[in-house]
């Protein structure tokens, strides 16, 4: 049974439920309304009779006898309506006022024994015995048969009028209780109606919604009332969903691009693998430089697979996510070392490490305006500022073109170069392999005779220290400076494997930027070419302890300038 009752409750829409409990709780409480107002007003009648007895009983004579009784109030005239009687002691009645053909109506008085009476305090009601006819009786002691017996007088009001009062006033007080309840019906009705439009809208959006349209949004209601905090909650919700829908068909995508790029990319070195062991095994190769040239390719082709592999498995680590073992690590010797690793492998190139004066960020008094030309700064970073050393700015210094095979620190005639640059906290190798392969994809893309700069940067006030490898090649079109991160993308297409790679060196790096939450940037080299900008967040420095790099820059601060 009740869980009939519940799937019958559930099954009622929240309209009817609603209509049907206020219904209710209206209809019940104008019945509790109707009977207290029923017995107020009966008591009160009955009191009105109670009282109009007694004022009848005054009117009596002094000493009435039984003659008296047949003769008080003509009930067959209907003029006086009181009923008078004389009961024995056993509750027997001795005599009445009324007729022959009333006697149906008179009152059984069994119980109106003279010890019964003696204890009776006002006005009773007694009913005849067929229980169609109440009256309102008050007992008064009196003496019959000269004086010799005790009985009891009983005058009393017949109740019919009281009944009638009162019925008429049940029925009147039904009429308008009628007319309440349905009126409070169609009203809850129409009230509930109206407000649960906005949530009728909320319904057909989600079926909308969830039948594939995610532009849907609810809207039209007043933002104060709980509809309207509905309206914004379930709005943010689905804005979320749809941005969650929209990176998973992006993720997918992604996915579906990279395994297919991947694909593309491993296909290549394979079949040239399976061609040159195919070549060998049919004989086709017959002189031992037609054998050194196959192996030499296979080997080639299997250090590139090699490679890929490696790149693969590196952005499969990334996508894991997994904890950095972070440690304090200065930028400066990394920049150095990988200049020094790039020198060995192009030795016509010139690279150049590029120092600042200090390595604090200046007063905001003292910054200088950026140049003509130069790149914004990323969001979230200081204003950025010309590099000066050696009195030139850095479009000066690449004016300078010094020996092939060279690496160079460039910092102020009057300056000793820093032996210690911005601290920050990450992982050193990771941060090694951002540098290598931005320096990898500076020299794949520029001439083998043109220049490349690393700048140590350090921001105070954006709380970052940066590395940027400067190259003054073809430089990238603003279009697609977003798109040089994603996997197996490159810019021209149609570039051979040998000079255009996989794809996958600036995916790395951005990976593992984004994990030591830094950014990196590609902005436009003044004057030609492209800058890789890569920032990390700078150790926290005590509050109460001062660095020792802070010492020197301080001192030169204090001290007048020449």
């Amino acid at each position: 049974m009740p869980a009939s009752f519940d799937r019958w409750w559930n099954g009622i829409s929240l309209r009817a439920k609603i209509t049907g409990v206020t219904v209710l709780l209206l209809t019940f409480g104008l019945a509790v309304a109707g009977a207290g107002t029923m017995s107020v007003l009966r008591g009160y009648l009955i009191d009105q009779t109670d009282a109009q007895i007694a004022a009848a009983y005054k009117a009596l004579p002094a000493n009435i006898s039984i003659d008296d009784i047949q003769t008080f109030g003509d009930q067959s005239a209907g003029l006086i309506p009181y009923y008078v009687a004389a009961v024995d002691a056993s509750g027997k009645i001795i005599d009445d006022n009324l007729t022959t053909s009333q006697a149906s109506l008179r009152p059984v008085t069994s119980s109106l024994t003279l010890s019964h009476v003696i204890d009776l305090d006002g006005a009773i009601t007694l009913s005849n015995a067929s229980h169609t006819q109440e009256w309102r009786v008050i007992t008064y002691p009196i003496r019959v048969d000269n004086g010799s017996a005790a009985a009891t007088l009983l005058i009393g009001l017949s109740l019919s009028n009281v009944d009638s009062s009162v019925a008429r006033f049940i029925l009147i007080f039904f009429g308008f209780a009628l007319a309440v309840i349905v009126f409070g019906a169609a009203t809850t009705q129409l009230l509930v109606t109206s407000t649960f439009t906005p949530l009728r809208e909320v319904e057909a959006t989600a079926a909308r919604f969830a039948a594939g349209d995610y532009t849907q949004r609810l809207g039209g209601a007043t933002p104060n009332t709980e509809v309207g905090r509905l309206n914004r909650s379930l709005n943010t919700m689905l804005a979320r969903i749809d941005r969650a829908f929209a990176d998973r068909q992006r993720t997918v995508e992604q996915m579906r691009r990279f395994v297919g790029d991947a694909s593309h990319e491993l296909r290549t070195p394979l079949v040239s693998l399976r061609g040159y062991a195919e070549l060998y095994r049919m004989g086709a190769l017959q002189t031992p430089e037609e054998v050194a040239q196959a192996m030499d390719r296979i080997e080639r082709e299997a250090i590139r697979m090699g490679t890929l592999v490696e790149d693969l498995l590196e952005l499969a680590r990334l996508d894991e996510a997994k904890p950095l073992r972070l440690a304090p690590v200065d930028l400066l010797p990394i920049a150095r070392d990988a200049a020094l690793d790039a020198t060995a492998s192009a030795p016509l190139r010139r690279i150049t490490v590029v120092v600042p004066e200090s390595l604090d960020a200046p007063a905001p008094a003292e910054q200088t305006p950026p140049s003509e030309g130069a790149p914004p700064a990323p969001a979230g970073t200081a204003a950025p500022r010309p590099i000066s050393f050696a009195g030139a700015t850095l479009a000066r210094l690449r004016r300078r073109r010094p020996a092939a095979n060279s690496v160079e620190t460039a910092a102020p005639a009057s300056l000793p170069i820093p032996d210690v640059g911005p601290i920050v906290l990450a992982e050193e190798d990771k941060i090694r392999q951002v540098i290598t392969n931005l320096i990898g994809n500076a020299m794949r893309f520029t001439p083998p005779d043109s220049p490349i700069e690393l700048a140590v940067e350090v921001d105070r006030v954006g709380g970052y220290g940066a590395i940027s490898v400067v190259d003054h090649g073809e430089g990238i079109p603003p279009q697609l400076r977003e798109k040089i991160f994603q996997r197996f993308w490159r810019a021209d297409t149609s570039r051979t494997r040998d000079t255009g790679g996989s794809g996958l060196g600036l995916a790395i790096v951005a990976g593992i930027v984004a994990n030591h939450h830094g950014h990196v940037e590609v902005v436009e080299t003044p004057g030609g070419g492209a800058t890789f900008r890569v920032s990390i967040p700078l150790l926290p420095r005590e509050p109460d302890t001062e660095s020792s790099t802070d010492a020197p820059a301080a001192a030169e601060e204090k001290a007048p300038r020449s």
